[in-house]
């Protein structure tokens, strides 16, 4: 009945959907399966994708080719960046996704790929020969093979779901729970352990008084995620902005004994940087209110997603908080909000290429790994998706450094540091932000996916183009911020023509003519500014792209703090360089402390640079590595 695949992918949410595009994509023939075909790239939760170092992972996804940019802009009802009164290491895209065309365009761009195919099914258990993975078991009991397989399964693997008092079995609402592999895992050696997550209600966006709410209107002109050719919103829809107040919050306190998670029945930890609506009141018991996001679910529906609302409290009690909120007053709701939890395995169980070091060609992709958010699952199942190919054709791992992409430090993150609580995304995790920004993921890294796929980077499936397409789009912007720069250092101008701008920032008057660069490093000066009094410089610029503009303006304005950064990157690459034998036995080490061997024989770093980082290895236990790998 079936044949025998290169990849399995076992789930079908945002990890998977990547995992698949990713192996396909290389050459590999894909079997994607999950438990329902209408479900594929579900937004679970809320319904946008990117925000803070999170919209950076998604132009990264977009720069190696994967697929979630494109599907956003597709899909998008409004986009805004984010942090714009910060400096561009900063800046952050976010857009909000109409949620079920998002869904159909994923899997319209999923069928559209020859490398792909379909099944739904159960995955109940892996099929395992002499430590090698060698395909999955299904809930019908069909065994199908493959060379390698990456597990996906989000919140499905043993998922509870729990609404007050209530709690029963499910990976989502309304959709069964997955049961079988973490037994099978454990049995094969591996660690479990349980985690939680939440989601709000959702309302009836007919029954509220946006009068009485702050509106959140899109950018304009609005932007995009993909590097592509995908079109741009000319038309968007408002977020609204309310708050609780202390009424809500001593309604909210009424269910506080009824409370799944201050009751102890919830054992998993969730989301420090997302926490549910209970959790805010009693670990900010100061705060007279908290800002919630209204925002809605797409063009076609009245469905609205309260955002910093989730909870797991009884559903009349929520109702009944909701109906106290300012707009909310005669709120109807769609479905109550409620909190789940499943089974994650600890990540440092893992190679950085995403690979088990228990079974190999086994990959681990999103939750499963003890991540959450949209943007952090797709990004593993690329690199999860990627690295599966590359294993069964015993090429060398992908693996991005910590300096070169923000996948790179999630992912190093993870693997060496480990985590006990669902791990999210900050820009301040990222040591070389300044190299990591949102603009310049294309230049960081699609040359990477070129000299990966070599003479199949013309290779183009369905809508998505090349890597050899995106690569001439990446060469037009470096040349074009290359022409931009030299015509900053080239052109001059005189005191008439700036020092009227100059004064109105309180800059310094020139006296002579001086280089439009060195105007241009001035704090406050900006090159909307220049082009509003120099005509010139304003026809000369108009015939580039402004993500070329963007591009150039931030190239120029921070090129010392960016050289400086990028010198302290090649200074820690060097301990990169550095390879640890495969097998090397670290228990023979005396020099160094016990728990440096016991976490360094479970990690089993690639490099002394990734040693390096794991927590319990002193300077000085690396300094014994170097002598021993002969430096």
């Amino acid at each position: 009945m079936f044949p025998k695949y290169d990849v399995i992918v076992v789930g079908a949410g945002h990890a998977g959907c990547e995992a698949a595009v990713a192996a396909a994509n290389l050459g590999s023939k894909v079997l994607l399966v999950t438990m329902n075909m209408q479900t594929i790239a579900q937004m679970s939760c809320n319904p946008a994708m990117g925000g803070v170092a999170k919209g950076q992972i998604v132009r990264e996804i977009d720069a190696l080719g994967g697929y979630s940019g494109i599907v956003t802009d597709h899909t998008a009802v409004q986009f805004r960046m984010l942090n714009l009164s910060k400096g561009p290491a900063m800046w952050s895209p976010r857009a909000q996704s109409d949620r079920m065309q998002f869904a159909a365009k994923w899997r319209q761009m999923l069928e559209a790929h020859p490398n792909v195919d379909f099944w739904q099914d159960m995955v109940s258990g892996l099929l395992v020969k002499n430590g090698v993975v060698v395909g999955v078991m299904t809930g019908m009991g069909l065994q199908i093979e493959s060379q390698a397989v990456v597990l996906t399964n989000g919140t499905f693997l043993n998922g509870i779901i729990h609404i007050g008092e209530k709690q029963f079995g499910g990976g989502r609402a309304g959709e069964q729970a997955a049961t079988g592999i973490t037994e099978q895992l454990i049995q094969l050696g591996f660690e479990a352990g349980r985690m939680k997550t939440g989601t709000p209600p959702r309302l009836d966006g007919r029954s509220l008084d946006y009068s009485r709410m702050e509106i959140q209107e899109g950018d304009n002109p609005a932007g995009k995620f993909s590097y592509t050719d995908t079109p741009r919103l000319e038309r968007q829809l408002p977020c609204h902005i309310t708050y609780t107040s202390q009424e809500v919050h001593d309604v909210l306190k009424e269910g506080f004994e009824k409370s799944p998670m201050f009751q102890g029945r919830i054992q998993g930890l969730g989301p420090r940087y997302c926490p549910s609506i209970e959790d805010k009141i009693n670990r900010f018991a100061d705060k007279e209110r908290h800002q919630l996001f209204v925002e809605p679910e797409g063009w076609d529906t009245c469905e609205i997603y309260v955002n910093g609302f989730s909870s797991s409290l009884p559903e009349d009690v929520q109702f009944k908080a909701l109906r106290k909120i300012a707009g909310f007053e005669n709120a109807k709701m769609f479905r109550p909000g409620y909190a789940i939890e499943y089974d994650y395995f600890p990540p440092n169980q893992l190679k950085l290429s995403l690979e088990t070091h228990l079974v190999k060609n086994l990959f681990f992709a999103g939750q499963i790994n003890g991540t959450t958010g949209y943007e952090e699952a797709g990004c593993q199942g690329l690199m999860a998706g990627i690295n599966a190919h590359l294993a069964i054709n015993e090429q060398e791992p992908f693996i991005l450094k910590r300096s070169e992409a923000y996948i790179g430090v999630l992912i190093d993150d993870l693997v060496n540091k480990g985590t006990e609580e669902p791990y999210r995304m900050f820009t301040s995790r990222a040591e070389y932000r300044i190299l990591l920004r949102q603009d310049n993921a294309d230049l960081r890294l699609t040359h990477l996916m070129e000299k990966m796929m070599g003479e199949n980077a013309d290779s183009a499936f369905g809508e998505a183009p090349s890597i050899a397409q995106r690569m001439e789009k990446v060469r037009e912007k470096q040349a074009a911020a290359q022409s931009i720069e030299q015509y900053f250092k080239e052109t001059s101008v005189t005191p008439d023509q700036v020092n009227g701008y100059l004064e109105s920032l309180d800059s310094a008057p020139i006296r002579q003519q001086v280089k439009l660069h060195g105007i241009l490093l001035r704090p406050n000066v900006d090159l909307a500014g220049l082009r509003n009094v120099l005509p010139d410089l304003d026809s000369q610029l108009n015939q580039y792209d402004s993500d070329y503009l963007s591009e150039a303006e931030t190239s120029m304005k921070y090129d010392g703090y960016i050289r400086k950064e990028q010198e302290m990157a090649d200074k820690m690459l060097r301990l990169e360089a550095v390879k640890i034998y495969e097998n090397f036995d670290y228990q023979q080490l005396t020099s160094i402390s016990k728990e440096a061997r016991e976490k360094l024989s479970k990690v089993r770093p690639h490099t002394i640079g990734q040693a390096s980082r794991i927590s319990g290895v002193t300077p000085a236990d690396v300094s014994v590595l170097l002598v021993h790998m002969g430096r």
